[in-house]
């Protein structure tokens, strides 16, 4: 199978094909930087991050551009009026968000371009769309697009405006898609911006939110370029809205495959701060979990699916970390240096033929874990792997890992700890748990724990 993506403009799975031979061009809706991302967040941040990291391993050199969105209604309203509290605002969250996606071992994006050093090349593209008669300025001195002009405005959620109700315009940057409006591309400054705006040939104000991704990723990516993702929430209106503006000042395709990742559920509800139901990476960690764990589990769904999401899930994915690191220790410890060959395992090509249908991770990992239980029942029944085998196993887990990554690899056990693993195991099977039970105590001193799983014995540090 070929490398196929759903497209959300097409509705449909599509085979990738980018634009150049050289570079895969991907622009994502990064954090609008008020308040500390939340998990639900992060499910968008690590779909993106899993595609980022197949197309490379598939070959292809990716130019991944993110945008920080620090200036739109949000964080305005959390400055409180003060451009001095506003830059500090915005500049914590920022380096929160940065701390955070490395701790999740998420790749950095190439470059993350803030919203307030691009005003200019924002006030530029409304000057463009307001000379062709496609944006117009209100009595207030805020400028709008002229949705009358976009005969195929709607062609990203598939809107019909002629069965819609139409309303004059809207200054907010989100609103109900029942009812289309001329958005906003710059806000007049009014009091409840305090001393927060910019000069621009219309007065002082601030751009939309929407224009902001316009201007950046045209920047950075060129008119026209391969990926655009973001979560469901950003389809409508924002990338909407995005798609229309830049279509109308380029008029070029601007993006082929829009792809976008699902809601994250807690408690069946979207989870999100406004509703205050929701986790931060800081809130995880304070509990004890693992980047790996918490990689696993939003990983492990499809990102086209809601995920209901519970700390309980990163326990249960604590277990199988664990049988994913033991079995790499494991064959690690047993692998002939010297070995310069070997192959792959007949579960990869199942495995790749997953990920290529549109990331179908939860197929993925089912053939991975099916591989990992045939693996240790071989090690466990003293069947002999041959040195290409073993090889083959530990490039694998590599691979998963490039893609996934779910390996803890700073924990590797010493071949005394492996040994003694396996001779226990021996005792285990014949039923001399007295002498088992000896070697469990000489592994704990030894600063490891041995946790008996139905694919066989897990290793651990001891904490």
């Amino acid at each position: 199978m070929s490398l196929q993506f759903y497209n959300t403009i097409t509705h449909r799975k599509e085979k990738f094909n980018p634009i150049s031979d050289e570079i895969v061009k991907i622009y994502t809706c990064g954090p609008t930087v008020y308040n500390s991302a939340h998990i639900g967040n992060f499910r968008t941040f690590l779909f993106e991050d899993l595609l980022k990291r197949y197309l490379i391993y598939k070959g292809y050199n990716v130019y991944h551009v993110m945008n920080i969105t620090d200036v739109d209604d949000k964080t305005i309203k959390r400055a409180k009026k003060d451009k001095k509290l506003f830059e500090k605002l915005t500049s914590k969250y920022s380096a929160l968000f940065m701390k955070d996606i490395e701790f999740l071992k998420i790749i950095p994006a190439d470059i993350y371009p803030r919203a307030t050093d691009h005003i200019e090349e924002m006030i530029q593209m409304i000057a463009n769309l307001e000379k062709d008669g496609i944006a117009y300025l209100s009595k207030d001195n805020s400028v709008y697009f002229r949705l009358s002009k976009d005969k195929d405005y709607g062609r990203l959620t598939n809107l019909n405006l002629s069965e819609l109700k139409s309303t004059d315009r809207v200054i907010n940057d989100e609103y109900s898609k029942d009812n289309p409006q001329d958005f906003s591309l710059w806000k007049s400054w009014d009091s409840e911006d305090g001393d927060i705006f910019w000069d621009s040939p219309w007065g002082r104000g601030r751009p939309g939110w929407h224009i902001e991704c316009s201007a950046m990723s045209i920047k950075y990516l060129g008119e026209h370029f391969d990926i655009h993702c973001g979560g469901v929430d950003n389809i409508f209106p924002h990338h909407e809205n995005e798609l229309a503006q830049s279509i109308s000042v380029t008029n070029k395709q601007f993006v082929n495959y829009w792809m976008h990742s699902e809601h994250l559920q807690l408690k069946g509800d979207k989870m999100s701060k406004t509703q205050g139901n929701f986790y931060t990476i800081s809130d995880l960690i304070s509990k004890g979990f693992l980047a790996e764990e918490i990689r696993f589990v939003i990983l492990s769904a499809h990102y086209r699916t809601k995920l209901t999401f519970s700390i309980e899930q990163c326990s249960e994915a604590r277990s199988a970390i664990q049988r994913i690191t033991s079995l790499y220790n494991r064959l690690i410890n047993i692998a002939n240096r010297n070995l310069s060959k070997f192959k792959l395992p007949s579960e990869y090509q199942d495995f790749i033929t997953a990920l290529d249908n549109d990331l179908d991770t939860p197929k993925a990992l089912a053939v991975f874990f099916k591989w990992i239980r045939s693996i240790n029942t071989k090690l466990n029944n003293d069947h002999d792997m041959n040195n290409g085998e073993i090889y083959g196993g530990i490039e694998f887990l590599n691979i998963v890992d490039n893609v996934f990554g779910f390996l803890i690899k700073e924990n590797f056990a010493p071949q005394e700890v492996h040994s003694l693993t396996v001779e226990r195991e021996k005792y285990r099977r014949t039923g001399d748990w007295e002498a088992a039970d000896q070697i469990r105590h000489k592994i704990y001193e030894l600063g490891w724990i041995v946790e008996d799983g139905s694919d066989g014995p897990n290793i651990k540090p001891k904490k």
